[in-house]
Formats: C-alpha cells, sequence, structure tokens
C-alpha cells in the first residue's frame, strides 16, 4: 500500500510538472513584452552591464537600444530555454526518484534554477549578438538569419549542456555524463512542439531550422562522448 501510494504521489508530480510546463508555453504564446518584463527587465540591465549600451522600454514592443539598431523583444526573451530547462530539471528529479515520491520542493527548486540559468543564458545570447552586429561579423556561407540561429542553439544548448552537468555533480551522481538526457529534452521541446503544432507546413523555412537543431547539438556534444565513451551505454540504461 505505501508503494502504491508513492507512485501515486510521484504521477501527480509528473502531472504537474507536465501541466507547469505547458501553462509556460500557453502564456508564452500570446504575452506581449509588457507581460514579460519579469524575464525581459532583468535580462536587459545584465546586457546593459556586459555591453556599455542603454536601452529603454518601449511599451508593447520591448527595450530598444539608445541607437535604435537593435530592440531586446518578445521573441528574445528566453522563454523556451526556461520552458526546456524547468523540464530537464524536473524530469531528471523524477527520474532519479525511480517511481518513488520525492519532495514537492523539486518545482519551485527546478524552477528558480532555470530562471536564473535562463538569465544568463540569454544575457550570454544577446551580448554575442550585439558584438555580431557591431563589429559586421559575416559568413559567406552563412546568411544572417542563418547565423543568429547557429549562435542561438550553440549559446542555449551548451548552456543547457552545462547546467545538467552541474546539477549532476552537485547531486553527486553517478550518472552525471549522461548527455543524451538534454539532448533528448532540448530535441522534444525545440523540435517536438513545433511539429505538434504543424509548423512544418511552414516549408523549406522549418526544415532549414531543423537541419540546424538536429546537427549542432550534436557536434557539441561529440567531445564528451570522446571523453566518456561508455556515455551512451550509461545513458541507454538511464532511460
Amino acid at each position: 500500500m505505501v508503494c502504491m501510494n508513492r507512485r501515486i504521489v510521484w504521477g501527480a508530480q509528473l502531472l504537474l510538472l507536465m501541466l507547469c510546463a505547458l501553462a509556460l508555453k500557453v502564456y508564452y504564446s500570446t504575452a506581449s513584452a509588457n507581460e514579460l518584463l519579469w524575464i525581459l527587465a532583468p535580462t536587459t540591465r545584465m546586457v546593459e552591464l556586459l555591453s556599455g549600451k542603454d536601452f529603454t522600454f518601449e511599451s508593447f514592443t520591448g527595450f530598444m537600444s539608445s541607437d535604435h539598431t537593435f530592440v531586446i523583444a518578445v521573441p528574445c526573451a528566453g522563454v523556451n530555454f526556461l520552458l526546456t530547462a524547468f523540464l530537464m530539471l524536473g524530469l531528471r528529479s523524477l527520474w532519479r526518484a525511480r517511481f518513488e515520491a520525492v519532495s514537492w520542493r523539486f518545482l519551485p527548486i527546478s524552477a528558480v534554477i532555470a530562471y536564473v540559468a535562463t538569465l544568463i543564458a540569454n544575457t550570454t545570447r544577446i551580448w554575442i549578438a550585439l558584438e555580431i552586429q557591431q563589429h559586421s561579423i559575416e559568413f559567406s556561407w552563412l546568411t544572417a538569419n542563418q547565423l543568429h540561429r547557429l549562435e542561438g542553439i550553440v549559446v542555449y544548448f551548451g548552456f543547457l549542456l552545462l547546467l545538467f552537468l552541474v546539477t549532476e555533480r552537485m547531486e553527486g551522481a553517478k550518472t552525471r555524463s549522461l548527455l543524451l538526457f538534454p539532448l533528448v529534452i532540448y530535441y522534444a521541446t525545440t523540435l517536438g512542439i513545433p511539429l505538434l503544432n504543424g509548423s512544418f507546413r511552414q516549408g523549406s523555412a522549418f526544415w532549414e531550422h531543423f537541419a540546424f537543431v538536429v546537427v549542432l547539438p550534436l557536434i557539441l556534444i561529440v567531445p564528451f562522448l570522446v571523453v566518456h565513451p561508455r556515455c551512451i551505454a550509461k545513458a541507454r540504461d538511464s532511460f
């Protein structure tokens, strides 16, 4: 009976985690810049410290740079990264428990850690984008949109991977090198959800994005797989 009760609580925790993620996704899909000040404002302040640029908030638009060449708007909020990080941390906590109920504190703890990680990752991404714009960095084999996409994927997945490794080390887990876990979560949120939403109907633009999202994280993971040759086997056992 005790075992059954633990499984019921574990299932309830999993359900609540998924409902929180869904609520965040729905909220973000219709949110304006005014409704995202809780993440846009601190991100902008950190970007100002790094870049030395000044930004002013324009209602329903976002934070505009003083020279009007860059705007930190809704797409720059990093909420999708927040969602991905929250799911990764929450699901990892539940998976460690193996259907044994864990403390309900894992939800707010996962949310706070994901939020802080999002501010850092998003600030880094925007700062790099500003540097690229300021120095007019270009590659003949990449369009401006492709370069922007490449930079975003590398920064976001890089930070997601770093967050996973840091939290695993803090937990003292033997499976801290299971790099397929954040990869699966990243693919699920960045490709799975758009596919379910029918984004593939956009045609070549979507499939180009699809290719970037599939390939770049794999390139980032390869060095770790070389260092940890048993990583794939352990990851398979973990799932």
